[in-house]
């Protein structure tokens, strides 16, 4: 990284496409759940984050993810969320920012046109019927199963689940053909694609970047190390977000 943050200029006629990774997050403490090995209490993550995780043990799936909820108290955002927040405030529509987190932070800063690719850690839905994904912020005891109200009210019993895009699951087709067309309609402008706190290397990274450099892009990589893709961005700061993002978009974080 240089020892001076660029200044990415936003001018009247600029769209601006965001994808955010666990390095955003990192800065507000986001706590890790998986050991060295990369066990968590010594289950695989697709014991507890997988379709079939969830026929074979819903308890023990529950338990993970309570304990995500519990430990997420006092986690708040950082100032690469605040910045990411002040900017779509000056864009307005021609801001969209899609997120692999499901830490809910970026709303909490003041974000609105968020797309949270795989899901939200505050949110359930039921594993049965079509009742839309409501907010629960429940950070249930060991063993308990919550069951799904709509359906009790009709006579049947189903399980909640987490609103979580679990491994072998696939992202909403609707949010992808959301940010297509922000895409689409930004390439008649000059359109930035940034992607920051992630590898950019793995779906949909790689996908976005690719396809906005084939739409005329300019591309930026926000990252707390060289990714493996980094030579697929024409831009590239290293960096910690909470520090690079601000002194990027020109805006004063805190002296926290």
């Amino acid at each position: 990284m240089s020892i001076e943050t660029p200044f990415l200029q936003l001018d009247d006629d600029t769209w601006l496409l965001v994808l955010t990774g666990a390095g955003v997050s990192a800065e507000s403490g986001i706590p890790t759940f998986r050991d060295a090995g990369g066990l968590w209490e010594q289950h695989r993550v697709e014991d507890v984050a997988s379709p079939q995780g969830f026929r074979n043990d819903p308890a023990l799936v529950w338990r993970f993810y309570s304990q995500r909820r519990a430990r997420m108290a006092g986690c708040l955002p950082n100032d690469g969320h605040r910045a990411l927040a002040a900017v779509e405030e000056r864009l307005g529509d021609r801001f969209l920012l899609a997120t692999q987190n499901i830490d809910g932070l970026h709303r909490a800063a003041g974000s609105s046109r968020v797309i949270e690719l795989h899901g939200n850690l505050f949110t359930s839905r039921c594993s049965v019927c079509d009742r839309p994904p409501f907010e629960d912020t429940d950070a249930y005891p060991d063993g308990t199963l919550p069951a799904c109200g709509q359906c009790q009210a009709r006579g049947r019993f189903a399980l909640l689940r987490p609103h979580i895009v679990w491994f072998g699951e696939a992202l909403d087709a609707a949010e992808m053909l959301r940010v297509q067309t922000f895409m689409l309609q930004a390439s008649k402008h000059r359109l930035v694609f940034l992607a920051a706190g992630t590898s950019g290397a793995v779906y949909p990274a790689a996908g976005f970047v690719d396809a906005t450099a084939r739409l005329g892009a300019e591309t930026w990589l926000v990252n707390a190390e060289p990714a493996a893709n980094t030579a697929a961005f024409q831009h590239f700061v290293q960096g910690p977000s909470g520090k690079v993002l601000p002194a990027l978009f020109g805006v004063a974080g805190s002296d926290r």
